[in-house]
């Protein structure tokens, strides 16, 4: 009898695991060429992905920071193929549940099959340097934007996984958060892209994140997960 209860709870703990209600639909032109990518955002368990091709999408769903950890038709990373996601979960569901979530939500609309490999592969490690951590942490239900551009990150409450996916977008090598840091804290990182035609005032982005965050970007090689897509469709079943 208990072996059996606790397989009651174990199904209902799975379904669970799905949205109160969501829409999955393909985004509309942009004006004047325009492509507006967000990286998703979770308030109060609504999750909003807006023109995010399906590489944004999956990225989130299985907390990658680059591109380079995915494998599947080019057309997923097109500009050409966009969405729109809304979906509301229970308030209190965390981000983590959301991207399990979303997992499901892909494969039912998108038929999005997937699986995981290990490779070994580059990148550069976010630590915690030897003076400690510089950021100021925050509530975990504060919500503020964050702004990621080429030369600055500024946020009043981001997780140092976001940082890392932003980090990612302009950096030759994958940067994962390794600093075991959670929650969201306040960022504000200035540095003088490596890449940059004029000598900048601000550092260089190794110097930057230590004098200004008290971490580290330290070269490593390693194992890191890389999703495979193995079918995926263009366009979602009705909502």
């Amino acid at each position: 009898m208990r072996a059996v209860a606790l397989l009651f709870l174990c199904s209902l703990s799975g379904l669970a695991q799905e949205f109160e209600v969501a829409t999955l639909k393909v985004s509309p032109p942009p004006a004047q060429d325009l492509i507006q990518i967000n990286l998703g955002t979770a308030v109060h368990g609504r999750l909003t992905l807006t023109n995010a091709s399906l590489s944004d999408c999956l990225r989130y769903a299985y907390g990658l920071v680059s591109d380079r950890q995915l494998q599947g038709p080019d057309w997923i990373t097109s500009k050409a193929i966009r969405f729109d996601i809304v979906a509301q979960a229970q308030n209190d569901t965390d981000e983590a549940q959301l991207r399990v979530m979303l997992r499901r939500l892909l494969a039912e609309r998108l038929d999005v099959i997937t699986h995981t490999e290990k490779r070994v592969m580059s990148y550069l490690a976010l630590t915690l340097s030897k003076g400690g951590s510089k950021l100021v942490n925050v509530p975990s239900d504060t919500v503020a934007p964050n702004s990621i551009l080429k030369g600055r990150v500024h946020g009043k409450a981001m997780p140092l996984q976001r940082l890392a996916v932003g980090l990612s977008r302009f950096e030759k090598d994958i940067v994962v958060d390794e600093t075991g840091l959670r929650g969201k804290y306040e960022i504000d990182l200035e540095w003088t892209p490596e890449d940059s035609k004029e000598p900048g005032e601000k550092p260089d982005l190794f110097t930057a994140v230590q004098q200004q965050l008290g971490l580290r970007l330290e070269k490593r090689k390693g194992p890191l997960d890389v999703i495979i897509v193995e079918r995926a469709g263009k366009v979602p079943k009705s909502n």
